[in-house]
């Protein structure tokens, strides 16, 4: 009986095929109406539009702020619950993680209409404090994304490390700030990468709480709902390079963050 065996080549085909229909193809489009007016004419007039017009520069602005507040607000609730679960001695800690772990589970619209009643109690017009509320919306959103990749880094720390720094007479303030903290930054980094970057797209939320377009996401459904593709694209295509710029200073900073403590650990076992 023959045997049929496939290449590694021929096995990445059906991915190819599905980036270039799913990725590429979407992007060469957004890419051509960014950069042509309304008769198919090479123009950087939507370029110019962008950075001209005080509605686009303020959206991006907002939406720099609140992606900005989000990931600090949810990093400075995400790591201390990180911190608990993964370094104390809890029988039912996986417990405790699966209840931060459920609202995700639940159908995100039903978990904003939600968060909108409880705070039409609290607050009565939610119009009060747009952004207060915006940033409540999206750290109760996000805050999962943020705690998984810092418990996950934190669970796996290895307790020799802090064991010897313990016998070097440190503290317990200073094991966390000069081991803990430094080795749990990869985990930080990833958090922070993945609620920074939707919060800056994420329109939904707004949408629920205000019917808003203070938001890029939302900003550029605008446009598209008007059927100016031109700016909207052109949009789209500058919110893409943002991310992708962030994206790059991450993952650098937590390469050199990774080789400087590989030196370091080399350092010590060579003492």
């Amino acid at each position: 009986m023959k045997k049929w065996y496939f290449s590694r080549r021929q096995l990445g085909i059906p991915y190819g095929l599905f980036l270039v229909c799913f990725v590429a193809a979407p992007l060469i489009v957004i890419i051509y109406y960014a950069f042509t007016n309304g008769q198919g004419r090479f123009s950087m007039e939507n370029l110019s539009d962008f950075f001209t017009s005080p509605n686009t520069i303020g959206t991006l602005a907002y939406s720099f702020g609140v992606a900005v507040v989000t990931t600090c607000v949810a990093l400075l609730l995400a790591y201390p619950i990180a911190y608990i679960l993964a370094r104390s001695k809890m029988k039912h800690k996986t417990a405790v993680l699966l209840i931060f772990i459920m609202p995700m589970w639940i159908n995100f619209t039903l978990r904003i209409t939600a968060l909108k009643e409880i705070l039409t109690m609290l607050e009565g017009n939610l119009s009060y404090y747009p952004f207060l509320n915006t940033v409540i919306g999206m750290t109760y959103d996000f805050l999962p994304f943020m705690i998984l990749p810092i418990y996950t880094t934190l669970l796996k720390l290895d307790n020799s490390l802090l064991e010897a720094a313990c016998d070097l007479g440190a503290d317990t303030l200073h094991t966390f700030v000069k081991v803990t903290l430094p080795l749990s930054v990869p985990g930080i980094i990833s958090g922070v990468v993945m609620v920074f970057l939707p919060s800056m797209t994420n329109y939904v939320v707004l949408d629920m709480l205000y019917n808003s377009t203070y938001i890029m996401g939302s900003l550029i459904g605008a446009y598209f709902s008007a059927y100016d593709w031109h700016n909207g694209s052109m949009i789209a295509l500058i919110l893409l390079l943002i991310i992708l710029i962030f994206t790059l200073f991450t993952n650098r900073y937590a390469d050199e963050e990774e080789n400087s403590r590989e030196v370091h650990l080399n350092g010590e076992k060579n003492m």
